[in-house]
């Protein structure tokens, strides 16, 4: 294991302060510092950038976020039994750490100020999923943040870049691909954690497009919803819902009424949006 910097293992550290995982909290702590920098490096380069972390837990990825030279790290940790543990890492990083007792998803982002923000993270796996969601689907575009790298059930990582005509390809994976570029960097055998969770990981990284196509998010999440709700069911029948003139308005889009959704790109979708959306402001 490397010894990125002169603080206690993380399994002393656990057991110092009587760590164990909560399955409640979606917890399961990445002890490898080796992992814990690789995902750093890969979130870098770090100089002069403030990184938002949610769910550090002992602090291994926070520890490897400051080692690889983040200027500040902030880290929300709505389990105060892990207060102590990060105290003791901002104490060895004087003035670089900020911990704030809280639920992420109730985080306001404004405070971040104007400067380059990273969002890297093991998220917890219960909330994982709706912070992403939150984060790719803000009013604010570009996002606040220049980079997301992030920890998930491989599962869910093949969901968020899936395209179109894959098995995983459904609404997460259309609202994240319209908005940014996606990739999976690795995977993580479930030995690496503690307690090993039943699944493989996966460290998935995304960055805003400067420019995604045109389309109003709302509808864009009102079709996608109504598409893969009833995925089996071609376009004719899923897309009813909306309107009952929809059939007419997936031609005008340039799609076949009978497609199904698991066959429309991101742009085809996009489309689809914005010929219901003009239906229905006409």
């Amino acid at each position: 294991m490397a010894q990125i910097d002169d603080l206690p293992p993380l399994r002393e550290t656990i057991a110092t302060y009587g760590l164990d995982a909560r399955k409640s909290l979606g917890q399961n702590f990445l002890l490898d510092l080796n992992l814990t920098s690789r995902i750093a490096r890969n979130a870098g380069p770090l100089e002069n950038t403030c990184v938002l972390e949610v769910g550090p837990g002992p602090g291994g990825l926070t520890r490897a976020l400051l080692a690889e030279g983040a200027s500040k790290v902030i880290a929300i940790e709505k389990d105060r039994r892990c207060l102590p543990a990060l105290e003791e890492i901002s104490a060895h990083y004087p003035g670089r750490l900020q911990v704030i007792e809280g639920d992420a998803l109730e985080f306001d982002p404004s405070i971040l100020g104007d400067g380059p923000i990273k969002i890297a993270a093991n998220l917890p796996y219960n909330v994982g999923t709706q912070l992403l969601v939150n984060w790719i689907t803000s009013d604010r575009w570009p996002s606040f943040w220049q980079s997301l790298t992030l920890m998930f059930q491989k599962e869910v990582a093949e969901r968020i870049v899936a395209k179109v005509g894959s098995k995983a390809y459904g609404r997460l994976g259309v609202l994240a691909n319209w908005r940014c570029n996606t990739e999976i960097l690795f995977d993580l055998n479930p030995k690496a954690f503690t307690p090993p969770p039943k699944v493989v990981s996966a460290v998935v990284q995304l960055h805003p497009k400067e420019s995604p196509l045109e389309c109003n998010l709302k509808s864009l999440e009102r079709v996608t919803a109504a598409a893969f709700g009833q995925r089996r069911k071609m376009l004719r029948a899923s897309l009813k819902s909306l309107s009952k003139d929809a059939e007419a308005i997936i031609v005008e889009a340039g799609l076949k009424p009978t497609e199904r959704a698991e066959t429309v790109d991101v742009e085809g979708f996009v489309a689809l949006a914005n010929k219901f959306d003009a239906a229905m402001s006409a």
